[in-house]
């Protein structure tokens, strides 16, 4: 179940970062709620994680599913650019983190 709890806060983490266009530099009442909601939930399911597993590995993985997604949002929703280099470490970054869940 930690490891369920681990997915469902990067999944959050994903989902706030990626509101933080919408928010217009927090200007707009909306985008900024459903923000603050989402970064609740990305922390309030790192913290049930966390009750199992270690927090460094927990921390580890949250922000390793984080960055892999806000990647790929930018890239897939927002058109932002993506080098072959950046994918690459980007890459590193999910092996990591499968590296982790592996030897876990």
């Amino acid at each position: 179940m930690a490891w369920l709890y681990l997915f469902l806060a990067g999944a959050s983490e994903i989902v706030w970062a990626g509101l933080l266009k919408h928010t217009h530099g927090f200007t707009r009442l909306g985008p900024t709620v459903l923000l603050l909601l989402a970064m609740a939930m990305s922390v309030a399911f790192l913290a049930l994680a966390a009750r199992t597993l270690p927090i460094g590995l927990s921390y580890a993985v949250w922000c390793g599913i984080g960055i892999i997604g806000t990647t790929l949002t930018g890239y897939l929703i927002y058109g932002e650019a993506l080098s072959a280099g950046q994918l690459a470490c980007i890459g590193m970054i999910g092996a990591g983190v499968i590296g982790l869940k592996l030897v876990s």
